[in-house]
């Protein structure tokens, strides 16, 4: 029988083993970083982290986000050890088809994973949104007045790559500013890259760093001894007000006598002969993924406690919403993001429809009813809110002191943004939204990739979506975002033509299983006419808008172009031409949709179609064949009044049936 101290090393160095022979079978994989973190893990599970393997998705728990991804054996490690239910089978297949424990940790694939890590510094930036998420929630429902969620952390384990990638700058930054001490990191400070010592490229003082951001910093100098590690956790839970950091430096494959705290761990397993020097070394058993009873014994121990001390925490959290029902209330529409059936209906009729009115600013007036009716609905823009029309009006802004709040201030800060609200979205008590200029989605695209990956319900606000911005030129004029957005699987893009598929479009992405762009003008548009905004189907991505009897050709148009459309169409019925005109607000829901429907919109007999859109015509050669026209703008933008543009660049409809008439004679 082994010692507590001794059982606490013994467990230390299983994680170390468990984690190089899985990589070792796979052949694949990053066994440093998992050997050199190991203690720190270890004791931040066992002793300080507030979780439930029995139950992964208990709302009370505490978060944990491995934002050094590469290392996700050290997670799997844990989840095996803690009674995840994560086999040890699943371990031996680490990395391969089908298994539980793909090459970086994956949210709601593997039970225990907060969030889908991988590209350094975004499960950093995403911790920062999960801490936000908590203080709002707390906040909102008076529960951070209680030790029920008072105590609540988000942990992260980060490593040098992660503290080089700019994300984590921006996110630092905020989280800094918001005085977010529910967030506490550990940062692996292993000086040790792909490319060998970081002194290469990396020298920096993260310390001094991160006091700037106003972080409260702990520095451990020998982040490999329990007893260290130990301390410095303790300090960092009894919190001063400011998010905390904790410098642990540590040796790279700690343990391994030959590679540890070389490059040569980093990326590739330590090799048959170097781990079974590995195990001699540290005293562990000889026999292949192999847990001593003792470990067993005392990890099995903590777990009935983990157990005991979420039911008296149910008791407690329950006893709390029965003497507070108008709290319970919100707690549960917060949790279960409540939406009610007759949304689009009120949206509809606060929708302004009496002028032409910017999406932006339509979009801006339904946003009010929806934040009022959906009160899961909380979010910001990079800056921009005046613009993007995104301010809830009414509600405190999200600070420091003011945790209650629903307007965030993300700062310019875009993928930042991005990533944090990825977090808030993770978190699992709201629908989060950002906002920014439709161009600056390029900053936004790794987060929003992520987000897709992870199916999170969140919305993203663009405005100023096309050149008709004007003035501002081509660095500003959105041209080939649409079709970037478009390829990224399981997000939906939506451009509505007029307020009315804005209501419709803010209806649909509230309700949504993964992340929806709302694209939005800055001009003024024509709303649609009474008898055509009745025939609005957003459910369905594409609907016939108007249609002549005997229709031979189709004008398929998206946003602003739907208006152009209709005014082209008239011209050429004027000539005798019948057309039927086609508003695609969304492709992506279009093309969900089964055959039949598809073939009523876009009937395989009709092949003279004509695509309308402000963007590039890439991807449009889907939807009008070979035979068709794609009418677009595939070069950059120019700086001029909006007007000027769209004559210049042939968006009326005297230019485009011209370019009809040319390509069908």
């Amino acid at each position: 029988m082994t010692k507590n101290g001794d059982t606490a090393r013994l467990a230390a160095d299983t994680i170390r083993i468990l984690s190089a022979e899985a990589i070792q079978k796979a052949n694949s994989g990053h066994p440093g970083m998992p050997m050199g973190c190991a203690d720190f893990a270890y004791t931040l599970w066992k002793k300080y982290l507030r979780h439930n393997p029995k139950n992964p998705t208990w709302i009370g728990r505490d978060r944990f986000v491995l934002s050094a991804g590469h290392g996700s054996m050290l997670l799997y490690s844990l989840l095996h050890l803690f009674e995840y239910g994560l086999s040890i089978e699943e371990i031996k297949k680490f990395r391969q088809l089908g298994s539980l424990t793909p090459g970086h940790p994956e949210f709601g694939h593997t039970a225990g994973v907060d969030c889908t890590t991988g590209p350094l510094g975004s499960g950093f930036a995403s911790a920062v949104g999960m801490a936000i998420a908590a203080k709002n929630f707390a906040a909102r429902t008076g529960l951070d007045k209680t030790d029920l969620f008072a105590g609540q952390k988000v942990y992260v384990i980060s490593g040098d790559g992660c503290m080089q990638e700019g994300t984590t700058a921006e996110a630092a930054s905020l989280a800094g500013h918001l005085k977010l001490d529910n967030l506490i990191v550990f940062y692996d400070d292993n000086s040790i890259t792909i490319e060998g010592n970081t002194n290469k490229s990396f020298t920096e003082d993260v310390t001094k760093r991160f006091e700037a951001y106003n972080w409260r910093v702990i520095n451990v100098e020998n982040a490999n001894n329990l007893d260290q590690v130990d301390k410095a956790l303790a300090e960092a839970g009894n919190g001063d007000g400011r998010p905390t950091l904790i410098v642990g430096k540590t040796t790279i494959a700690y343990g391994a006598p030959h590679k540890g705290g070389s490059p040569k761990a980093h990326g590739e397993p330590l090799g048959a002969d170097e781990l079974a020097a590995t195990k001699k070394a540290l005293g562990v058993p000889g026999e292949a993924f192999a847990v001593s009873d003792d470990v067993k014994r005392e990890i099995h121990k903590r777990v009935i406690e983990l157990e005991e001390e979420a039911s008296i925490w149910d008791a407690q959290y329950e006893a709390y919403k029965r003497a507070n029902p108008d709290r319970k209330a919100l707690i549960t529409a917060l949790t279960e993001k409540t939406i009610p059936e007759n949304l689009l209906d009120e949206l509809l009729a606060v929708t302004p429809v009496n002028s032409p009115i910017a999406t932006r600013a339509s979009g801006g007036a339904v946003l009010q009813k929806v934040a009022e009716l959906v009160p899961a609905l909380f979010g910001g823009a990079a800056d921009l809110a005046p613009s993007t029309k995104t301010d809830i009006q009414g509600e405190p802004s999200f600070q420091a002191g003011s945790y209650e709040g629903r307007n965030l201030h993300f700062g310019v800060r875009e993928l930042g943004m991005a990533m944090i609200a990825n977090g808030m979205a993770l978190y699992g008590t709201g629908i989060p939204y950002s906002s920014t200029f439709f161009v600056f989605s390029d900053y936004m695209k790794p987060a929003m990739r992520l987000a897709a990956l992870q199916k999170l319900n969140q919305v993203y606000i663009f405005t100023h979506d096309s050149f008709f911005v004007g003035e501002d030129g081509p660095t500003h004029e959105p041209i080939e975002q649409l079709p970037m957005l478009r390829t990224i699987p399981d997000m939906t893009v939506i451009r509505p033509a007029d307020a009315n598929e804005t209501a419709h479009a803010w209806n649909t992405a509230v309700r949504s299983k993964g992340p929806v762009a709302l694209v939005l003008t800055r001009q003024n548009l024509a709303p649609l006419a009474p008898e055509l905004a009745r025939k609005i189907d957003m459910t369905k991505g594409a609907y016939v808008l108007s249609e002549d009897a005997g229709y031979d050709m189709i004008f398929i148009a998206t946003g602003s172009e739907v208006n152009l459309a209709l005014d082209s169409a008239d011209m050429l019925r004027k000539e005798g031409r019948k057309i039927r005109v086609v508003s695609m607000p969304s492709r992506e829901i279009f093309e969900r949709q089964d055959r039949t429907y598809r073939d009523s919109v876009l009937p395989p007999s009709c092949t003279k179609r004509v695509s309308i859109e402000a963007a590039t015509t890439y991807g449009w050669g889907k939807f009008v064949g070979f035979d068709g026209l794609a009418i677009g703008i595939d070069h950059f933008g120019e700086s001029a009044p909006a007007g000027v543009l769209q004559k210049k660049f042939g968006f009326v409809p005297e230019a485009v049936v011209k370019k009809i008439k040319t390509h069908f004679a």
